[in-house]
């Protein structure tokens, strides 16, 4: 593959945080945070300079890889040869604030920034986004933490099957609808709050998963349906056709409501499902934040100071700290310097 030449020789990556599942959307919903990781991407101006230095502040500084194996650095290496950029020399500059292994989305910020930077090496003007989302996606494994990342706000997302196996799904008066990871995009409420603890513990993705059966209930998994038909129209009023009777908190709570995962999962992070119990006990819509150990809170409004009471206990233990968030419409943001 002809190798291409890059528009430019340094780029600025900005990705929010993210939060999934919110309860009842395991796998395929996703919210935006405005808490971000910032990253800078320098290319070597020598063409047989082919080496990697990895310089990291905050976040991981102490943990983190310095090589070719940093998440990041992967990623970027993947989509540059994707895209025909080829291996350049290359010092990647991160001041992280995401906290790792916490289910923030800290792996999906990783990936979709080293694939956002090098769509913005080769492409003038804004990057391909469907074209970062449908990378990072496969990278990840799953879509949920990563269409917010890409997209900003709040994300459902899906695989499309095709049964036959091959090619795209037609659709009548329509686009082919192609297999793989799809996701789209609704508009939240300016006056949502995400609050977001975080303990001082982590809890690997990997054993998250290995706690979740092989098969579920049939009504446990129509109760989830339920609840998370309701997420758009709880974060955001205006997505419900005449407007909702009902208080948006208590669509919120009704919402996040759980079977599929959750229960499953709540032997792994004790503290962190104890601080859930007592935040729902008092009408708070709380969750686990991805795979955990953070806990997430949704609200409209500024009810800071009430979710706080109920976790002072917690915060004054040391710990636990804990984030007041609003959402990030943006996704990723580039920046060619």
């Amino acid at each position: 593959m002809m190798t291409m030449t890059p528009v430019c020789r340094r780029v600025h990556v900005r990705v929010p945080a993210t939060s999934a599942n919110l309860g009842s959307g395991f796998d395929t919903v996703g919210l935006a945070l405005d808490y971000h990781d910032d990253l800078d991407f320098t290319l070597s101006d020598d063409p047989s300079d082919s080496s990697v230095r990895v310089i990291i502040h905050g976040e991981g500084e102490d943990s983190l890889p310095r090589d070719e194996t940093h998440l990041v650095v992967s990623a970027f290496r993947q989509a540059c040869r994707t895209f025909g950029l080829g291996h350049p020399g290359l010092v990647l500059e991160a001041w992280n604030r995401i906290p790792q292994a916490r289910g923030m989305g800290s792996s999906a910020e990783a990936i979709v920034a080293g694939i956002a930077a090098a769509a913005a090496l080769l492409h003038q003007g804004e990057i391909p986004r469907q074209t970062v989302f449908d990378m990072a996606a496969v990278v990840e494994g799953h879509p949920d933490n990563v269409a917010p990342a890409v997209f900003g706000g709040l994300t459902v997302s899906w695989d499309m099957a095709v049964d036959e196996g091959v090619g795209s799904v037609p659709i009548a008066g329509g686009e082919p609808l192609q297999p793989g990871f799809h996701t789209i995009t609704y508009p939240v409420a300016d006056d949502v709050l995400a609050s977001v603890f975080i303990p001082d513990y982590e809890l690997s993705t990997q054993k998250a998963r290995q706690a979740l059966p092989e098969r579920l209930p049939y009504r446990d998994a129509v109760y989830d349906v339920s609840r998370v038909g309701l997420m758009p129209g709880a974060l955001d009023p205006r997505n419900v056709s005449g407007g909702s009777t009902v208080d948006p908190n208590a669509l919120l709570f009704a919402a996040t409501q759980d079977r599929m995962h959750q229960p499953y999962r709540r032997g792994l992070m004790k503290p962190s499902w104890n601080l859930i119990e007592d935040l729902r006990e008092r009408g708070f819509a709380a969750a686990v934040s991805g795979a955990g150990p953070c806990v997430l809170v949704l609200h409209h409004g500024d009810a800071r100071a009430d979710v706080e009471a109920v976790a002072g206990e917690k915060l004054s233990s040391g710990h636990w700290r804990v984030l007041h968030l609003p959402v990030s419409s943006h996704g990723v943001e580039v920046e060619r310097r």
